[in-house]
């Protein structure tokens, strides 16, 4: 009977050993991610730039609630803006007959004082800037389909402050060629040539260079990551996967690589996970984007949170709608966790690198029990978390 019992076991233990074995790589990742210490929270806002003349004055509004709130260090909640630094020029694309493309960059005087707004908020504290492209679209991509009678050419119709989140979404991909479906790669010198222009753009409009990059739609491939990282870009905004392409039916796809907060990428660039949503204007509250935060935190995973200008653009209504659910969730927060930490990506990215002792666990037990709970939320390994934390 012993035998028997001591059999079982011995199997049960060999095949624990098989699942260890198999699920190596994930299990050593997962290990290797820091644990925070306190809970992260940043906002990140992207597709601010050339566009509607309300921008300005709707930021000053959300620069002025930003700085009602701090955490115990005294900083205040940032909103990473990320910019969109041009934007195609309507009026000389229709003048020259949609034969050459033309841009309209935040070098205009069109957009000085939305330019002064950036920078103040930069010396508030309330804003950190990074780069979101020269434009939220491929040119030659653009310029071929605004030559159809079709949606980018109706979209021309609107004027010189037309909206690019207004566009086919495979048209606002900027590192694929979106004129057809599925998309096509770009080939990799055009790409490391619009990387170039669209740094040496954001030094010349702002005075230095980005630091960090966040990927139009979340479609780009080692190619982009590399020529970022050759021109000094040393973070990239991910939602925890690499989409490389469009499908035929137009959604992103090509998913060639998965990554954690803190990995090293291609040319040396870190990346930053960003995975929870809080988008008012599409029904996304304060209490669902407590719970996301809230899941994070007992993961040791900061909380990136992504809002895109829209929901502070058009009716008044619906911009003052985004700022009370923003004043709710950051009244929540620091309510919940009086310990949050506030601080910019690059701030975040910068204490991954350093492995900073002061943001992230150093104590054996406690990283132990949270790599434990971040496999327990993986479907497959939840047994073998089970297991591994009952031995």
């Amino acid at each position: 009977m012993y035998r028997l019992v001591f059999l079982i076991l011995l199997a049960i233990f060999a095949a624990e050993l098989v699942a260890v074995w198999r699920y190596r790589v994930i299990l050593v990742r997962h290990w290797r991610e820091p644990v925070l210490k306190y809970p992260v929270v940043i906002i990140e806002s992207d597709d601010w730039g050339p566009g509607p003349a309300e921008q300005a004055s709707r930021l000053v509004e959300i620069g002025a609630v930003l700085s009602r709130y701090s955490d115990r260090d005294g900083h205040p909640p940032v909103m990473t803006i990320s910019v969109v630094l041009g934007a195609p020029d309507v009026a000389a694309i229709q003048e020259g007959g949609f034969r050459r493309y033309q841009r309209v960059t935040l070098a205009d005087p069109r957009y000085r004082e939305l330019l002064t707004v950036f920078q103040n908020g930069v010396r508030q504290g309330v804003f950190a800037l990074q780069l979101h492209g020269m434009e939220h679209l491929w040119p030659p991509t653009f310029m071929r389909l605004a030559q159809q009678d079709g949606a980018v050419s109706r979209w021309l119709e609107q004027g010189d402050y037309a909206e690019t989140e207004t566009l086919p979404p495979a048209v606002q991909s900027r590192w694929i060629d979106g004129s057809t479906l599925p998309s096509q790669p770009l080939d990799a010198t055009a790409i490391a040539a619009a990387v170039r222009e669209e740094v040496m753009t954001f030094q010349e409009i702002f005075g230095s260079s980005p630091t960090v990059a966040v990927p139009p739609t979340f479609i780009w491939n080692s190619e982009v990551e590399r020529a970022w990282a050759a021109d000094g870009v040393q973070f990239v905004v991910t939602p925890g996967r690499r989409y490389t392409m469009r499908n035929p039916h137009g959604q992103p796809a090509g998913v060639d690589r998965l990554m954690f907060s803190g990995e090293i990428g291609e040319g040396g660039v870190s990346y930053l996970l960003r995975d929870i949503y809080f988008e008012p204007t599409f029904g996304h509250q304060a209490e669902q984007v407590l719970a996301e935060i809230r899941q994070r935190w007992r993961l040791g995973r900061p909380a990136l949170l992504e809002t895109h200008r829209s929901n502070f653009l058009g009716e008044a209504s619906a911009h003052q709608h985004s700022l009370q659910e923003l004043q709710r969730l950051l009244d929540s927060v620091l309510r919940e966790w009086p310990q949050v930490r506030f601080m910019s990506t690059e701030e975040l990215g910068q204490a991954y690198r350093r492995g900073d002792s002061e943001l992230f666990e150093q104590r054996l037990p406690k990283r132990v029990h949270v790599w434990l709970r971040r496999l327990a939320t993986i479907g497959r390994l939840q047994k073998l978390a089970w297991v591994i934390g009952g031995i």
